[in-house]
């Protein structure tokens, strides 16, 4: 049986049941993918593309990988962070950092996928996402054109289909709800950033559409 891996964030990271409804896309990837493929997710909240390899986490996933498995790697949130345990340039430590992702799938016969990190829930006056990333989803796209490394554009996906819902309707994608909704949650949550159940299942959507578009061996794993 293959393997879909996934390395990276909260916003694609398995959710226990004391931070529920918070759901990361790689927890609910599964229901797009034929019954052959097994999903497992080693990302984790707060981690930067240098902090998880640092923190050996990529060397955990690579232990159960396999020749035609894949790795599905998505950073961003953390690299713009300020401390130095995450931080990294956009164009230079970013790249470098996703690179060994890259090299250490590609070295065990597996197939590197990177995905630009999810938009955060930003909406400005007219009605338009203010980009939060800065530079980090374009040195993502422009590293798999150099490197010939498919690239799904989740940080383009999903700022047109927030602008196109809009502001009010798109909450319910995300950690945005009065207190007291949720036996977690004894407060008013405004986060834009962390999925709730249903916008992990629609941003995995989105995912899966970029896989269909690339063709291939990875439109072959989708349902």
């Amino acid at each position: 049986m293959n393997k879909i891996i996934w390395a990276g964030d909260s916003t694609v990271a398995f959710n226990q049941a004391d931070t529920y409804p918070q759901t990361g896309i790689g927890q609910e990837f599964d229901r797009y993918c034929k019954r052959e493929y097994l999903v497992l997710d080693y990302a984790r909240n707060g981690r930067s593309s240098k902090s998880f390899y640092q923190e050996g986490l990529l060397t955990e996933a690579l232990k159960v990988m396999e020749r035609g498995d894949f790795l599905f790697i998505q950073f961003g949130h953390n690299d713009e962070k300020p401390d130095e345990e995450r931080r990294t340039e956009a164009h230079t430590t970013f790249q470098e950092y996703l690179m060994i992702y890259v090299n250490a799938a590609r070295e065990r016969g597996a197939h590197p996928v990177l995905i630009t990190p999810l938009s955060r829930r930003l909406f400005q006056a007219d009605g338009t996402i203010r980009n939060s990333h800065g530079e980090y989803p374009g040195a993502v796209i422009a590293l798999g054109r150099r490197e010939n490394v498919p690239v799904v554009d989740l940080t383009e996906k999903s700022r047109v289909l927030y602008e196109r819902t809009g502001e009010e309707e798109s909450r319910k994608w995300f950690m945005y709800f009065p207190a007291g909704t949720y036996e977690n949650y004894q407060e008013d949550m405004k986060d834009n950033t962390h999925l709730h159940y249903e916008g992990a299942v629609r941003m995995g959507a989105l995912v899966a559409e970029g896989l269909r578009e690339l063709g291939g061996i990875y439109a072959e794993i989708l349902a």
